[in-house]
């Protein structure tokens, strides 16, 4: 029998209340979900596919997707009101998941992230914003800030051009 890790796929508790949707889950299901259960919905909410999770757990594909059909895939559709619904495709238990507000919010994910305190110090310079971007892909947000600083030289600094 192989052994899985409680803690395996676990990003997925960083951006999901993952608590409230496995009271929610054992809801629909009668009862409370089990640990595989909770380990597949993990894995599914943090981005893998079915076929990725059946690799991970060194299982056939078929395997995995039978059992994600008869259980986690029925009891979302009767949290989130969609019991007449085909899952067409595994995205759309994350979101629809989100959909219902499981998903935890960015300023929560910032909050809990960002240095307490970060400063920037300047003096005699004009500063000028040009653009912003921030992009969020699984674990990592980036944030680019294009900024054109102008400053006076010392004379030294001119002497030397």
């Amino acid at each position: 029998m192989m052994r899985y890790s409680d803690d395996q796929f676990d990003e997925a508790k960083q951006y999901w209340d993952l608590e409230r949707l496995y009271l929610d889950l054992a809801e629909a299901k009668g009862k409370a979900l089990t640990k595989l259960e909770k380990l597949h919905l993990r894995g599914l909410l943090s981005g893998l596919s079915p076929n990725d999770i059946a690799q991970k757990r060194h299982k056939t594909v078929k395997a995995m997707e039978v059992n994600l059909c008869k259980t986690l895939y029925q009891y979302v559709k009767t949290v989130v009101n969609k019991e007449h619904e085909k899952v067409e495709n595994w995205r759309d238990v994350s979101k629809w998941l989100e959909d219902a507000g499981y998903k935890t919010s960015m300023t929560t994910q910032l909050k809990n992230n960002l240095p307490i305190n970060a400063t920037v110090r300047l003096s005699n310079a004009n500063i000028q914003k040009n653009t912003n971007t921030i992009t969020l892909t699984n674990n990592t947000i980036t944030i680019d800030i294009n900024i054109q600083l102008t400053a006076p030289l010392s004379s030294d600094m001119l002497k030397e051009e």
